[in-house]
């Protein structure tokens, strides 16, 4: 069976596994994303902090994928927990590190204007500091992104959802018929995701970040 005959074959199973993966990375970067943020706000003023909260995230990714995942199933069991937790903890350090650069970067003479105004430290932090950091914390969950669409395919190890399952099937069954077309459909449906997911992003960008702090 040539490779087209079995994406018309499987297209439905594959359009499924498709979603799922993408529900499965979209939701943990939701997550990763707002504890990131967080932490970054909370550890930003204070070097020491900030240094220990990139330091402990990065400590995360010296873990192989497979190894955590493995770890978390006597925990959490099989299924979609270890997924989500894996994935979440993974996509943490690029947002955290993007997060404490984009909020030290922010100039302190337009901190201390929103001060002199009259501004809260809460009204300061999310109308002046929080926007202005945005550009990098979006480059942050952007790398984080492409970095969970490949670690997310080895959710299927812990019967996790989306396109992993494919990929699997194909190796277990090598030397099978259809073997390299599982491998391959799986491997292709996910660059295609972190394309258009990517490509949201962008929008994203240019919806959310004026012309001048672009520039």
């Amino acid at each position: 069976m040539s490779f087209w005959d079995y994406l018309a074959n499987r297209h439905q199973q594959l359009l499924t596994d498709a979603f799922q993966h993408a529900s499965a990375v979209f939701q943990c970067m939701v997550i990763a994303t707002v504890v990131g943020v967080a932490v970054g706000v909370l550890t930003y003023r204070s070097e020491w902090a900030g240094n220990l909260a990139v330091t402990s995230t990065a400590t995360v990714l010296t873990i192989p994928s497979l190894a955590l995942i493995g770890l978390l199933i006597p925990l959490v069991g099989l299924g979609v927990a270890p997924t989500v937790i894996a994935l979440t903890l993974y996509g943490l350090l690029p947002v955290v590190r993007n997060a404490i650069v984009g909020l030290r970067g922010v100039d302190p003479a337009l901190v201390d204007a929103a001060k002199g105004i009259g501004m809260s430290r809460a009204a300061r932090l999310f109308r002046v500091e929080l926007p202005l950091a945005w550009p990098p914390i979006l480059t942050g969950v952007r790398v984080a992104t492409q970095m969970l669409m490949g670690i997310a395919a080895v959710a299927a190890y812990a019967s996790g959802p989306g396109l992993g399952n494919e990929i699997f099937r194909g190796i277990a069954s090598l030397g099978s018929a259809n073997a390299i077309n599982q491998v391959l459909a799986g491997t292709l449906g996910i660059v295609v995701l972190a394309l258009l997911f990517d490509a949201a992003y962008v929008l994203i960008g240019r919806l959310t970040i004026p012309r001048g702090i672009r520039v």
